[in-house]
């Protein structure tokens, strides 16, 4: 990796297809050289928890950017409207359809993801008051979560490089 390129992605959300954006730019970054670092913080803590990264969702309800095109229909401008993901059962079959449109395209699972990054060098830490909100310890996390740092700490350890809000 190289000692002048970093890179950092700052992860808040846990939703499935709020989780892939850091995996895919991270693995990216890592194939071009660059130092990757990612911060799981608030709900982004789910993308790391051993008790949930198997089981991320995708909301349908507000997500504007929900096409019907994910369901076999031709239209790629059609959205899902949002009275529908208020159904019952709608969350689970968007993100039934997101996890098999995933692996149609073989993308790894989001577990098998963050342990390809974490073999290739990629650093995960978790937030640290997020951690105290929510009362987990470093146990509740996946293998590859090197420690719980504070916002402070983060901000050091990634002076100078791009940061990334996701």
């Amino acid at each position: 990796m190289s000692d002048d390129r970093h890179i950092a992605f700052i992860c808040s959300k846990g939703n499935l297809d709020m989780a892939y954006p850091a995996l895919v730019m991270g693995w990216a970054a890592l194939g071009n050289g660059l130092d990757v670092t990612i911060f799981f913080t608030f709900w982004g803590l789910d993308i790391i928890n051993k008790h949930r990264i198997d089981h991320l969702e995708v909301a349908p309800v507000a997500n504007t950017s929900m096409k019907m095109s994910m369901m076999g229909v031709k239209d790629p401008n059609l959205g899902i409207p949002n009275l529908l993901g208020v159904l019952p059962g709608m969350t689970a079959f968007a993100t039934k359809l997101m996890r098999d449109k995933m692996e149609e395209l073989e993308v790894p699972p989001v577990r098998e993801y963050l342990q390809m990054l974490v073999d290739a060098g990629a650093k995960l830490y978790a937030c640290k008051m997020t951690v105290d909100m929510n009362n987990l310890s470093k146990d509740d996390f996946v293998d590859g979560v090197i420690d719980v740092v504070t916002a402070a700490d983060f901000i050091d350890m990634t002076d100078g490089a791009q940061v990334i809000f996701i």
